[in-house]
């Protein structure tokens, strides 16, 4: 099942999918953007897109409820392609070795992403192997 191309039919973009449980109950969630924003209608269209293909090809085995979400302003940082999508955004990154960096994401080349220091401007690079959580957020 290839969700890049039915988000794409909804005029989303995936960025992620996760299942997790809460509740006793397990949740299949479907993350995507869209430039503008995602709104309500946005994850009620493509939810209407997957439910039936879903309910042929279950994208997890067991009982599960489905939930399309935007994937927020602020926003976990897991894969390369993150980091991709996310070019010009601040984001508060800890390295494995322990190391807490907050920088903007200026670009991202092969597993390698170029940080801007937000005080100092100073360009630095960190290899995404080295990276032990990231998040993007919004300076108010």
């Amino acid at each position: 099942m290839n969700l890049e191309a039915l988000c794409k039919e909804a005029g989303l973009s995936f960025y992620d999918d996760e299942l997790t449980s809460e509740n006793g109950r397990k949740i299949y969630r479907i993350y995507v953007q869209k430039e503008g924003g995602v709104n309500l209608d946005d994850c009620a269209r493509l939810s209407e897109i997957l439910s039936p293909i879903f309910d042929v090809e279950p994208p997890v085995s067991g009982e599960y409820f489905l939930e399309v979400s935007s994937c927020g302003l602020e926003r976990k940082l897991s894969k390369i392609e993150h980091f991709a999508k996310s070019i010009n955004e601040l984001v508060k990154i800890t390295t494995s070795e322990k190391e807490k960096i907050e920088a903007k994401i200026i670009a991202v080349d092969d597993e390698n992403i170029t940080l801007e220091n937000l005080e100092t401007q100073e360009k630095t690079i960190i290899n995404f192997s080295d990276i032990r959580k990231a998040k993007t957020f919004i300076q108010w």
